[in-house]
């Protein structure tokens, strides 16, 4: 399991949140927990669309290795 870093704040009777690590997952929700959970699935979601696009612009043959930071 990875862990990734959520910005959140409260204005407005809205709730509002950033993945730290992933530009563009960002999210608006009526509760802290709704938040949270929608951050979660948007995150999965733009780490799948990235694969996928990855994959594919890499076509045919390629090689996944991991890297660490």
């Amino acid at each position: 399991m990875q862990e990734y870093k959520a910005v959140i704040k409260q204005e407005g009777g809205w709730w509002y949140g950033w993945i730290e690590e992933m530009p563009g997952v960002n999210c608006q929700e009526r509760s802290k927990e709704e938040l949270l959970e929608t951050l979660r699935v948007t995150l999965r979601e733009a780490i799948e669309l990235n694969r996928e696009e990855a994959r594919k612009s890499a076509a045919g043959e390629f090689t996944e290795v991991r890297i660490a930071i």
